[in-house]
């Protein structure tokens, strides 16, 4: 849908009717310079949301995806922490918020993989993916909560894995970290549904990004029932469902996006 299709200028004026009540739709996502978080930023801003994407430092990557989020026609920004230190993370997200108000929407997107048999495992290995992807999920949610609270309404989707649910040879840490989420995710659902914000999983199986080598795609094929890597734009199409009004009355859901792998 390109921003200046008729649906798309639709579905801007039915959430800027909305906005009168919970003002405007801005949107958090980490981890948004590269792969699904970039595909998720673009799809969200033909949604028209504003969109605020996070890296760990300015790079040639996020200033691309600011640029593009920009010709779209949306506001955009970008802030620059490391996910796993919890001052600087909290420092910018209530600055942000202080200044810009709270946030519609939270993806927490921001993630990193360092596999291995855990007989082999470093220490540094296991607690980098450990404070990355599970620490990560305290560290940004913790200033925004309760703004969001505040706004009684809201959306927060936390991207995990397949590897959450069924466990994956080789990826201990990452595995525990994904199924710790999911967990995280699903208690959280339960203190903010009453303030009207849903929190929902998504968990993606094999994505065709640049963290997939072609090692990768040849041993992972055989196991995936549609014989296919995912698209990135296929997680992102489905973040913006769970974004919109339509999806209001869906929370606690662990959705995988996986090609069936099981």
């Amino acid at each position: 849908m390109s921003p200046s299709s008729p649906a798309a200028a639709t579905g801007v004026i039915r959430q800027r009717k909305t906005e009168a009540e919970t003002g405007p739709r801005r949107v958090l996502i980490t981890g948004a310079t590269r792969g699904i978080g970039r595909a998720m930023a673009l799809r969200i801003a033909r949604e028209g949301y504003e969109v605020v994407i996070t890296g760990r430092k300015p790079s040639p990557q996020a200033d691309e995806v600011l640029n593009a989020l920009k010709e779209l026609g949306v506001k955009a920004h970008a802030l620059f922490f490391d996910v796993t230190d919890r001052a600087a993370a909290q420092t910018a997200l209530a600055g942000f918020t202080a200044e810009h108000g709270p946030f519609w929407g939270v993806i927490l997107n921001a993630g990193i993989n360092r596999d291995g048999p855990l007989a082999g495992m470093s220490e540094e290995d296991w607690d980098l993916v450990l404070e990355t992807d599970l620490g990560g999920f305290y560290n940004v949610l913790k200033p925004l909560i309760l703004p969001m609270a505040r706004r009684r309404a809201g959306r927060i989707i936390v991207m995990s894995s397949v590897s959450g649910i069924t466990g994956t040879r080789g990826q201990t840490n990452y595995s525990a970290a994904k199924a710790g989420l999911i967990g995280a995710a699903k208690a959280l659902s339960a203190e903010l549904a009453s303030r009207g914000i849903t929190v929902n999983v998504i968990a993606p199986g094999v994505i065709d990004t640049d963290m997939v080598t072609a090692e990768d795609r040849e041993r992972i094929l055989p196991y995936v029932p549609m014989r296919r890597l995912g698209k990135p734009e296929e997680v992102a199409g489905l973040a913006a469902f769970l974004l919109s009004d339509e999806a209001g009355y869906i929370t606690r859901a662990v959705i995988p996006v996986s090609g069936g792998i099981f």
